[in-house]
């Protein structure tokens, strides 16, 4: 005769588990303490700041602080100024994106696939994004583009006022910027191709594939998750440009390299406008945020149809 013997209920494990769990949460909540305060003090409460400042009339010196309504942005909206400056960013933007992320892929492609000194062509691609915008100014308008004895005219025999044309000049500041950050996209590329299965390669070579296949077949679709995040990044950036125009150009000549970031800050901290330059800055924000959310829809909806 078999005896069965019920095993005890342990009627004290459900609130036993939520014990822990609230005690992992408490935990967790210490550990990130630190980082939430820097991030509500630096980023969370200066955003929500700038957005009411957006709405008044603040000066600079923190006066004449009296709720103004949508009146900046309806100011704004009407400004000429601003949208020549939004424009100059848009064709920033338009311009720089591209050959970013071509030669960013194109270098990575170089040096993955080269047998000697690697680390010598790592560190000649992506050195110059390591410099300070300041350093790469300073060396662009001493080096680069002066007209008389610069290196550009010295060597082409001609005489073009690189950053004195308004026809030229925003076309130098994406040839500076260019050459300045397109390291960083190199590098996403490359550690994106050297995670790439070496047998896939390997197979196609039995199949007969040529290495324009391999790289139409396998290396790009590979790539493209890297390939959309290095879009919107730098689109992001673009849109963002300050310090390089700021330091080479001061928007100039005759506002024709002039980015909206330049403008909020000329209108902020030379007009003492805080107010204005505010709801210029959240008009900014609000053509990044749609940017953004465009380029993560279409790159979702390429993969959806893909797989």
């Amino acid at each position: 005769m078999t005896t069965t013997v019920a095993a005890p209920v342990a009627s004290g494990a459900p609130a036993a588990k939520a014990k822990v769990h609230r005690s992992w949460t408490q935990h967790g909540l210490l550990f990130v303490a630190p980082f939430l305060l820097v991030y509500v003090a630096f980023l969370v409460w200066p955003t929500l700041l700038g957005l009411r400042m957006s709405f008044s009339s603040v000066n600079i010196a923190g006066t004449n602080d009296r709720m103004v309504g949508f009146a900046n942005y309806a100011e704004a909206f009407g400004d000429p100024r601003m949208w020549r400056s939004l424009w100059n960013t848009l064709v920033f933007t338009a311009l720089s994106t591209v050959p970013l992320v071509l030669l960013g892929l194109l270098f990575a492609l170089l040096v993955h696939n080269l047998r000697f000194m690697q680390w010598l062509w790592r560190l000649s691609f992506f050195g110059p994004f390591l410099l300070p915008s300041a350093v790469v100014a300073v060396l662009w308008l001493q080096m680069i583009y002066p007209p008389e004895y610069g290196l550009i005219n010295g060597t082409l025999g001609t005489d073009v006022l690189w950053l004195g044309d308004p026809g030229v000049a925003m076309w130098s500041m994406v040839l500076t910027t260019v050459w300045w950050t397109v390291g960083f996209n190199f590098l996403l590329y490359l550690a994106a191709l050297q995670s790439i299965p070496q047998h896939l390669y390997e197979a196609a070579a039995i199949d007969g594939a040529t290495g324009w296949d391999k790289l139409r077949s396998i290396t790009l679709p590979m790539l493209s998750r890297t390939t959309a995040l290095i879009v919107v990044l730098q689109l992001l950036a673009s849109l963002k440009v300050f310090d390089q125009i700021y330091l080479m150009t001061g928007g100039g000549p005759e506002d024709s390299t002039r980015p909206i970031i330049e403008y909020a800050y000329d209108v902020g901290f030379t007009g003492y406008r805080i107010g204005y330059a505010s709801a210029v800055s959240y008009i900014l924000f609000v053509i990044i945020v749609v940017v953004s959310l465009v380029q993560l829809r279409l790159f979702r909806k390429r993969e959806e149809v893909a797989s």
